[in-house]
């Protein structure tokens, strides 16, 4: 006697939810991006607002941020280096935001250095119309792109950078 009552799945029904239930968590993690954002801490005011506005609701600017939040109380390079390291780590994305402090900024060179050694992606975003014009090569040449402050060209950056590393 006993029968299943015909609502079992069978192996086929089964595998075909199980690929579907897979893309569709493979595709609601695509939406959000880890980024580590390097920076000059001289910076830190412009770039809480960049931080700000991806955490505004009615933008479309997405991405999790995994940069320092404030500056290591230390003078102890390598405890600094060891806790960005582990930031780093997380992200799949390195944004430097460009400014004339970054820009000579021995540790955002340090950044961009462990990023690429690390396999991520990096970007350059710049404010203003033009992109300053005295890049150095250690930005320049490992950024895959150098883009404006808007948000569809940066979410654009991070996610070819992301997919591209």
């Amino acid at each position: 006697m006993g029968g299943g009552g015909g609502y079992g799945f069978s192996p086929v029904d089964r595998k075909e939810l199980e690929k579907k239930a897979k893309e569709h968590l493979r595709s609601a993690g695509e939406s959000k991006r880890n980024v580590f954002i390097s920076f000059s801490s001289d910076d830190m005011d412009e770039v809480n607002l960049l931080r700000g506005q991806a955490k505004n609701e009615g933008v479309d600017l997405e991405f999790s941020d995994h940069s320092v939040k404030k500056a290591y109380n230390s003078d102890q390079d390598e405890y600094i280096k060891r806790q960005i390291r582990g930031k780093i780590e997380k992200a799949s994305v390195t944004m430097v935001y460009l400014s004339p402090n970054s820009i000579e900024s021995k540790w955002v060179k340090w950044e961009i250095e462990q990023s690429k050694k690390m396999g991520k992606g990096v970007i350059a975003v710049y404010k203003g119309n033009e992109p300053p014009a005295n890049i150095p090569s250690h930005i320049r040449d490992n950024a895959s792109s150098i883009v404006q402050w808007k948000h569809a060209s940066m979410m654009e950056a991070i996610e070819d950078a992301s997919t591209n590393r």
